[in-house]
């Protein structure tokens, strides 16, 4: 009660567009803070030529103001209001006939006496009886105050999801920072070590080369000693017209400096070889199932039966326990080599981007693929039916090649090179490599790839 008097303290001029004058009807509101009609305001534009405030004239880059649903809102409450007040018996005359309003115009959200609604200026218009225009008003209102009523509590369940979502993200954060140094700790530890066995070996040449020399001069000593006894032996005799003392050139004496600095940096990352490994696929974890456990290194992929609570973005998989790789090809030829191992729900392909991830997307196009399930090798192009294949055997390692300028997607045993199926589509759009697992028993593990460095001589 207490709204609905303030309300009534506002007047029908100050409820009136400064332009036609009337209640107002879809009122906007401009950057100057006034609020006109939204047809008065398209009029004024289009005759003026420019889009200016028909009160104060100040120029708006606005080509669609908002609409001011506080003025709109409280417009329909005073006009039903003031149906109202009609309807209790106060004498409202028209101004312009002098006649009872009776009805309310539905076009001009107005009411209007019987004289007006044969008027020009209400041709072809709506009419409702004062009464009935009331109820429906009240109902409209009534509907628009329980979506208000509901907001608070779906502005509570949004904003529970984006907080929920905000920690995920920092969770996704801190993990990833903390992948990256274990990472870097590696190569740092790898990079300590080669320089500690280097400067190791460089002592221990230092150490061999000293000791060389050290015993070089004790015989030289000893030899000299020898020597210089003999000679005198030998003055004592007879006198000596000429003496030469000829010492003796030391081979190999020098560290061998090329040896421990010759293409430094190129051998120690020739050497990281052994450290690194390359996948030609990674997995993208904002697409997996909640199902779907990943590894650290986002190589592989097992299945739970925990569900882990993961935020329902559109790019994760809901129904199927699905997950994508982290790159999409639109060209080219591209493999990659997949251990199933004792898997017997599994399934590999390739997917597009635009296809529906949040329901049962086999029924849909979009999914090329091989698996196996039910003890049963198949291979299918949706939404084409799944044949079984004639492969009567167990594959634990399988090569996917998507030639996708050439229309083809091949399956074969990684281990012999042997064919298991070919599907063919003339694609269109980017496709992403597409895993798929029910079963416990082994993960779905992408293999790395033997990679070397060459060198190149230019001419």
């Amino acid at each position: 009660m207490a709204s609905h008097k303030r309300k009534l303290s506002f007047s029908e001029e100050d409820l009136s567009c400064p332009v036609c004058c009337e209640i107002f009807k879809d009122p906007l509101v401009l950057s100057c803070s006034h609020s006109v009609c939204k047809v008065c305001l398209q009029k004024c534009w289009e005759s003026k030529g420019s889009r200016e405030c028909p009160v104060c004239r100040r120029r708006t880059s606005k080509e669609d103001p908002p609409l001011n649903l506080a003025l709109k809102n409280l417009c329909e409450i005073f006009s039903i209001e003031k149906i109202q007040r009609s309807s209790a018996g106060s004498e409202l005359l028209c101004s312009q006939h002098g006649e009872k309003l009776k009805l309310f115009c539905l076009e001009d959200q107005q009411f209007v006496c019987l004289a007006c609604q044969d008027s020009k200026s209400h041709e072809n218009h709506n009419f409702r009886p004062i009464e009935e225009a009331a109820l429906d008003l009240k109902e409209e209102l009534k509907v628009k105050l329980e979506f208000l009523q509901e907001k608070p509590d779906i502005f509570k369940a949004a904003k529970a999801t984006c907080d929920r979502t905000a920690e995920h993200i920092k969770i996704q954060t801190q993990h990833t920072e903390r992948r990256i140094k274990e990472e870097f700790e590696k190569l740092h530890q790898f990079l300590q070590d080669e320089e500690a066995a280097r400067i190791a070996a460089l002592r221990e040449e230092e150490k061999q080369k000293s000791q060389m020399i050290k015993e070089k001069m004790e015989k030289m000593s000893r030899e000299l000693s020898d020597t210089i006894r003999a000679l005198e032996e030998e003055m004592g005799a007879e006198d000596v017209s000429f003496l030469q003392v000829r010492t003796k050139r030391l081979s190999g004496a020098l560290i061998h400096v090329e040896k421990h600095l010759r293409n430094l940096k190129f051998t120690v990352w020739e050497k990281m070889k052994e450290i690194i490994h390359y996948t030609p696929v990674t997995l993208n974890p904002i697409t997996a199932h909640p199902q779907l456990v990943l590894s650290e290194d986002l190589t592989s992929v097992r299945f739970s039966d925990e569900r882990q609570k993961l935020p329902d973005n559109p790019e994760r998989f809901d129904y199927w326990p699905v997950v994508l790789g982290s790159e999409g090809f639109n060209s080219g030829t591209h493999c990659w080599d997949v251990d199933v191992g004792e898997n017997t729900c599994w399934v590999l392909g390739v997917m597009t981007e635009s296809t529906d991830r949040k329901r049962r997307v086999y029924l849909r196009s979009g999914i090329w693929y091989m698996g196996y399930y039910a003890g049963k090798n198949r291979g299918r192009s949706t939404p084409k039916p799944e044949p079984l294949l004639s492969v009567n055997r167990k594959v634990q390692k399988i090569r996917v090649t998507l030639d996708w300028d050439g229309g083809k997607l091949s399956f074969s045993d990684a281990v012999n090179n042997t064919h298991l199926h070919t599907l063919t589509h003339t694609f269109t759009e980017r496709v992403f490599p597409y895993f798929r697992t029910a079963c416990k028993l082994s993960p779905l593990r992408i293999l790395p790839v033997k990679f070397h460095v060459s060198v190149e001589r230019q001419s």
